[in-house]
C-alpha cells in the first residue's frame, strides 16, 4: 500500500493539494527575483515595443498596475481553491461560514505574505497590498458561489 492513510481521508486530503500549491507559488512571487525592479526589466521593454509612443512615466503606471492586477488575480483564484475545498464532497453546499472562513484564511496567508516581503532584500510590505489581496479573495469566493449553485444556506 502506497500510503497508510484511508480512502476517506485521502480524498480529504487530495483537496487541499491545489490551495497549498498555488500558496506555495504566491510564496515564491513574493521573493526577490520577482521584485518590481526585476519585473520592470521585462515589461517595460515589452511595453514600450508593444506601444511605441507610451511615455516613460506611464510605463511605469501600467507597469504598477500590471504588479497590483496579479495581486488580486493570485487571491481570486487562492480564495477559490480554499472555498473548493473547504466544500468538499459537495461543491453545491456552499455555506456562509465556508466563504467567510476562506476569505479569513486568504486574508490572513495574505498578511503573512507581506510580512515575508519586508523580510526579503529589495522588497517591502504594503498594506495596500494586503487589501487588494482580499478584495480579490472576496471577488475569488464570490466567483465560486455563482459557478456553484445549489442549496443556499446562511451558515453551518
Amino acid at each position: 500500500m502506497f500510503l497508510l492513510v484511508s480512502p476517506d481521508r485521502w480524498r480529504q486530503v487530495k483537496v487541499w493539494i491545489p490551495p497549498v500549491a498555488w500558496a506555495a507559488l504566491i510564496f515564491v512571487f513574493s521573493e526577490q527575483t520577482f521584485s518590481g525592479a526585476n519585473t520592470s526589466r521585462i515589461l517595460q521593454p515589452l511595453l514600450r515595443y508593444l506601444l511605441p509612443p507610451i511615455s516613460a512615466s506611464d510605463i511605469e503606471i501600467v507597469h504598477l498596475l500590471l504588479r497590483k492586477v496579479g495581486h488580486f488575480v493570485e487571491y481570486f483564484i487562492l480564495a477559490a481553491l480554499i472555498t473548493r475545498a473547504l466544500c468538499q464532497p459537495t461543491p453545491h453546499d456552499v455555506s456562509a461560514r465556508h466563504l467567510a472562513l476562506a476569505v479569513a484564511l486568504a486574508a490572513l496567508y495574505a498578511i503573512s505574505d507581506e510580512w515575508h516581503q519586508a523580510l526579503v532584500p529589495n522588497r517591502s510590505a504594503s498594506g495596500v497590498d494586503v487589501l487588494i489581496d482580499v478584495f480579490g479573495a472576496i471577488c475569488g469566493i464570490f466567483w465560486f458561489r455563482l459557478r456553484n449553485p445549489g442549496k443556499r444556506r446562511a451558515g453551518r
